[in-house]
């Protein structure tokens, strides 16, 4: 069964059609590399990186309607975004909804904050 998540403020979709990644993949802790393939969800423990227990860790490619903050200290990176300083990712109405993590030196994911969207 697939889930889509939704910005819990306004209900725009954020992404659709995600499964949970199957029991036994490992998640891809390369740095520069996705850290798991499109398509899949995982629900964070809160132990793999600063998010929360219950957020959800999504591939960027995945994110839909959504765009970067316009408060560019929530923006550094070298080569992508690392997600060091807050939320860097609205969706396309303005709402805080989670952390893009896109920068060379890390596994690239996107975390959407579970206090922020809506599974369904």
């Amino acid at each position: 069964m697939t889930s889509s998540f939704h910005c819990s403020t306004c209900g725009i979709v954020i992404a659709s059609d995600l499964a949970p990644l199957p029991i036994g993949v490992s998640l891809n802790q390369k740095d520069g590399e996705d850290l798991f393939s499109p398509g899949y969800f995982v629900v964070s423990d809160g132990e793999f990186e600063p998010e929360c227990p219950g957020d959800f860790l999504v591939n960027f490619r995945d994110l839909q309607h959504t765009q970067h903050h316009q408060d560019g200290s929530r923006l550094n990176g070298c080569c992508g975004l690392d997600g060091l300083d807050g939320f860097n990712l609205l969706c396309s109405n303005g709402h805080e909804i989670g952390t893009e993590r896109s920068d060379c030196w890390l596994p690239h994911h996107a975390v959407l904050a579970c206090g922020e969207i809506r599974r369904a």
